[in-house]
């Protein structure tokens, strides 16, 4: 195999000013001046070494499988990193046409009431740090990692899908109409 080749299954993501990433075996911890989180490395198989503000990568194989994993652990890597710098805001817009949705925020819970005139509340959770705040017609979603605020969205929009009905006539639901880097103000 030549330098080329070599050099190609080697990434490395600069960390930003006021980061600081720490390694304890697979567990790469994050902490910013946003706040703090972890990432757990044992399911990807990737070498991963930190020196002074650099993570360096390395794939474990050879193959095109093994480069899409370490572009993959890279892009991880330096969304956390930006996300602990600038944070992430997801904005959902509340939709209905005849019985109005709320939505209401329980812990890590959220609820969302009176979807098509439903006597129960139907819930869906909260993950990570992501802080959910329903504002009239919008509901909007903060946080630091990506991952986590794209999941609770999800969740909430799956929560609201309309089921045994055309969906092209029922388009009640919550959906995300806004995503962008920087938190809410």
């Amino acid at each position: 195999m030549s330098t080329s080749q070599l050099e190609k299954l080697k990434d490395e993501v600069i960390i930003p000013e006021g980061v600081t990433v720490t390694k304890t075996k697979h567990m790469l911890s994050f902490v910013g001046p946003l706040g703090k989180t972890f990432k757990s490395f044992r399911s990807i198989p990737v070498d991963i070494e930190i020196v002074e503000n650099k993570v360096t990568l390395k794939a474990q194989g050879e193959r095109k499988r093994d480069y899409a994993i370490l572009h993959t652990a890279r892009s991880i890597i330096r969304n956390i990193c930006e996300g602990l710098v600038e944070g992430y805001t997801i904005k959902m817009k509340v939709v209905f046409a005849h019985f109005p949705i709320t939505v209401k925020v329980e812990g890590k819970k959220i609820l969302i009431e009176n979807f098509q005139g439903e006597r129960a509340p139907r819930e869906t959770k909260i993950v990570g740090n992501t802080k959910v705040v329903p504002k009239g017609e919008d509901v909007i979603l903060t946080g630091e990692v990506w991952t986590d605020i794209t999941q609770t969205a999800a969740n909430i929009e799956l929560k609201t899908k309309v089921k045994n009905k055309d969906h092209r006539v029922f388009l009640d639901g919550i959906y995300v109409f806004e995503k962008k880097k920087g938190l809410e103000k």
